[in-house]
């Protein structure tokens, strides 16, 4: 019997590590997803997982790639897939840019320094939240990969030329303005735990930490958590997030306008990508402006809820800017295949933010591995099968777009 067996299966070979016993059952970033729900606090989840109001915004962003059919060709004598591109003048393996999060320390203790080797490793840019949990000279230290640093444009603009200097000297490539955020969304999710910025703990915030051991005990034995990015001479070294709360919230300016992406280029000479656009219209003003790409992005459906699904913009900004500026496609990426399918409708690479932030929380920094091995594996393979052997052949005729109601 143990012979007829062996004829038609393999035994499972048992993995002494726990880590590695946890990834091998992640098949994809929604069981990443399921395991980061279990392992951190309730409050801490849906502080990552949430979006604003009624979330339907963050839903469609996914499911608006799920309407996306494919058309795929065959006998085309693809070989090997060769998903590389270029991305902001420099080669990029795969059209991906991790996204900026902030408060990234409470998924994992190391946070956004976890996050910033992975992406080194997989040879992808990493793009550092202003209001990240680890500095930019942190950050840093530890990459020896693309770094890219998120601004946002405070009233304080001496404090957001000192941010964009200090990454000038830390060698980051990019700027990355994002201009959906001049208010803060409502995340009702976070209303109900408690999980504003600060925090307010209540008796359900304690018990939920003591059901959550082992995020409890590595948060508790972790340095304070601060903004390190807006700490520094304009505030204090030693703000911590607490401290800090009410002047970021006081600092968010809606007044706003593009004068003040051109005053932002007058202090930085490398490329400018602006992360929040929605419409067509705000599209052709920033390449009629000069700007090296746009992020199309309603930041992750945790602002304005009834914004437009990122992917359905992709097709109809492309028509309209042509080649004179580069398009990110943010929202939403959670398969290979969504990232193949915006680049066949015209994005030059996506942004994924929650995805990473599932595999932190799941399985820490190799979390964050796994979720970038997965889009690599994935992108390859969907190639293959619609008949795709690099970048260039993804185009329109291999998808299948609804047609609007």
């Amino acid at each position: 019997m143990l012979e007829t067996l062996r004829s038609v299966m393999r035994f499972r070979r048992f993995r002494l590590d726990p880590v590695a016993r946890r990834l091998a059952r992640a098949a994809n970033v929604h069981d990443l997803r399921v395991m980061a729900r279990r392992r951190l606090p309730r409050g801490v989840f849906d502080y990552i997982d949430g979006g604003a109001e009624d979330e339907r915004t963050m839903a469609e962003n996914s499911t608006a790639f799920h309407r996306i059919g494919f058309h795929p060709r065959i006998l085309r004598g693809v070989g090997v897939p060769d998903p590389s591109t270029t991305l902001l003048g420099r080669p990029l393996p795969l059209p991906l840019v991790l996204a900026p999060t902030g408060f990234t320390r409470i998924a994992d203790p190391d946070g956004e320094v976890a996050v910033a080797r992975a992406a080194a490793r997989a040879r992808l840019p990493y793009t550092l939240s202003t209001l990240g949990t680890r500095s930019i000279e942190e950050v840093a230290e530890v990459s020896d990969g693309r770094l890219w640093f998120q601004v946002y444009m405070f009233r304080d603009r001496g404090l957001v030329e000192e941010m964009v200097k200090r990454a000038a000297a830390s060698g980051y490539e990019a700027l990355v303005f994002t201009v959906d955020l001049t208010v803060h969304g409502r995340r009702e999710r976070d209303v109900r735990r408690g999980f504003e910025l600060p925090p307010t703990l209540g008796l359900d915030t304690i018990l939920d930490g003591m059901i959550h051991p082992s995020w409890t005990w590595h948060f508790a034995r972790s340095e304070p958590i601060r903004f390190a990015n807006v700490a520094g001479q304009h505030v204090g070294d030693g703000s911590t997030a607490v401290s800090l709360a009410d002047y970021i919230a006081s600092q968010m300016d809606p007044g706003l306008t593009w004068r003040d992406a051109e005053w932002l280029r007058s202090i930085w000479d490398g490329p400018i990508v602006i992360k929040g656009i929605q419409t067509v219209a705000d599209a052709r003003i920033a390449a009629d402006e000069g700007v090296d790409a746009i992020a199309l992005s309603n930041h992750g459906g945790r602002q304005l809820d009834s914004a437009p699904a990122i992917i359905d913009l992709v097709a109809p900004v492309a028509e309209a800017v042509g080649d004179r500026i580069e398009i990110i496609c943010d929202g939403g990426v959670r398969r290979g295949s969504d990232i193949v399918k915006a680049l066949a409708l015209g994005a030059r690479a996506c942004m994924a933010g929650r995805a990473y932030l599932y595999g932190l929380g799941a399985a820490g920094e190799r979390g964050v591995d796994h979720v970038l091995q997965l889009f690599d594996a994935d992108v390859r393979r969907v190639m293959a099968l619609i008949g795709a052997h690099d970048v260039a052949a993804l185009t329109p005729e291999l998808v299948s777009v609804p047609t609007p109601r």
